[in-house]
């Protein structure tokens, strides 16, 4: 409904008095100044001025031109409106909500929050009302509470980012429902319980998981083996079990991040992909022999699986052009 009003007022601005020459929406201008209000009018917003345009002036804000045509008329019309809202370095004068008005936005495509140390409180569900919303960040916050399991319901979404919050609860395990998602970070909070066995069920778009530095836990489901994953990083937290499901010599997997984990698996039996470029295995419980294939790996830069328990085979650590990215004690006698 809201947005059938919003088009009804877009081509009828002809009846609202503002500059010819003046792109920004007048039906959205007055949300964006009640946006600027609800964050306690921080400084670095002073260019939202009500006298001048909102898509060429003002902080943060980046239009899109859209048309519509009137099936009745055939008369076509062209209107801006509010893309990407790119909020950062706000200083707050106080803690503040993320501003409840920012769901009239309905041609949002793009909302990002960046550190703004005094915005706090929970993750609105509104939010899962914006019908166009595909990149939604939050990092470097103080938002906190669960990750609500309203995002789920918004099928337009192709990423979303919530590093450096302090958010809690258990990860939403209807989060593989999106058809659109390439990725997931939800990296240093402090998120517990498992990884849902439905996340290896998440559609073929999916390439990024990355939940390091959390409170995660529990086995790796064996279903994360059916991803094909461009990286994954599960570093810094307290998961186990068998995380060789991450490897596989027809996957397209250049980042492996596993560090400071209690995972175990034989390490000479996985398969490698030949995109790998960083492979981080250390503080684990890891056995085996390092495969000779590492060292035929084109893009390999950067390889820790120091304080493992890996094995010495007959010509020890496999022959390397770039000999610093072992440590000569790596294996166990």
């Amino acid at each position: 409904m809201l947005l059938l009003l919003h088009i009804l007022l877009l081509t009828t601005q002809h009846l609202i008095p503002f500059s010819l020459s003046e792109k920004c929406n007048q039906f959205e201008k007055p949300y964006l100044l009640k946006i600027k209000n609800e964050l306690g009018n921080p400084p670095q917003l002073s260019s939202w001025n009500p006298n001048t345009d909102c898509c060429d002036q003002w902080f943060g804000i980046v239009c899109d031109i859209h048309k519509y045509r009137d099936l009745c008329t055939h008369i076509e019309f062209y209107f801006h409106t509010v893309y990407i809202l790119n909020l950062s370095n706000l200083h707050l004068p106080q803690p503040l909500p993320i501003p409840p008005s920012i769901v009239n936005l309905v041609y949002l495509n793009t909302l990002s929050f960046h550190n703004i140390p005094n915005l706090v409180g929970s993750i609105p569900h509104s939010i899962a009302t914006l019908p166009k919303l595909e990149y939604f960040f939050i990092r470097n916050t103080s938002i906190s509470s669960k990750i609500p399991e309203a995002l789920s319901n918004m099928k337009t979404l192709v990423a979303i980012i919530l590093s450096s919050n302090k958010l809690t609860g258990t990860l939403p395990d209807t989060l593989p429902s999106l058809p659109n998602l390439a990725g997931i970070a939800f990296d240093d909070n402090q998120l517990t319980g498992p990884i849902p066995e439905s996340y290896g069920s998440f559609s073929s778009l999916f390439r990024v998981l990355s939940l390091s530095r959390n409170r995660l836990s529990g086995k790796i489901p064996a279903s994360l083996a059916k991803l094909n994953l461009e990286l994954v990083d599960l570093s810094r937290n307290k998961l186990e079990g068998d995380a060789s499901v991450f490897f596989g010599s027809k996957k397209r997997t250049a980042f492996i991040l596993l560090k400071r984990n209690s995972f175990v698996f034989d390490i000479g039996k996985v398969e490698l992909s030949k995109n790998l470029k960083h492979l981080d295995l250390s503080d684990n419980k890891i056995f085996g022999i390092l495969p000779n294939e590492l060292m035929k790996l084109k893009y390999l830069s950067k390889l820790n699986v120091d304080n493992n328990n890996l094995s010495c085979g007959e010509n020890d650590i496999p022959e390397a052009e770039n000999s610093e990215m072992f440590d000569d004690e790596v294996c166990q006698i």
